[in-house]
């Protein structure tokens, strides 16, 4: 059974990364090929909330769970590549 620590922050990953790939899918293209900014203005102020969580939702993984510097950076990466976070649930979360 997961540990409820890190069942919140696979939770709060998983969101963030749909956020992440919503913006560069579909916001942005809304943006410029349809002249829409307001899509890129509600789901990168979204983003940027589930961003912030995710990495408050991080701390406790390091200094609960005593998680090594090598996963801080590949949370690091994660959270900036798209996908990176689905890689990151599969690969460390489950």
């Amino acid at each position: 059974m997961l540990s409820p620590i890190i069942r919140r922050f696979r939770t709060i990953a998983i969101a963030e990364g749909i956020s992440f790939l919503v913006l560069l899918l579909i916001a942005m293209p809304l943006k410029y090929f349809a002249d829409i900014p307001e899509a890129v203005k509600v789901i990168g102020w979204a983003h940027g909330v589930l961003f912030i969580a995710y990495w408050i939702a991080a701390i406790p993984l390091f200094t609960k769970l005593k998680w090594d510097a090598e996963r801080i950076v590949g949370l690091g990466l994660a959270s900036i590549l798209p996908f990176g976070t689905f890689v990151l649930e599969r690969k460390w979360l489950r």
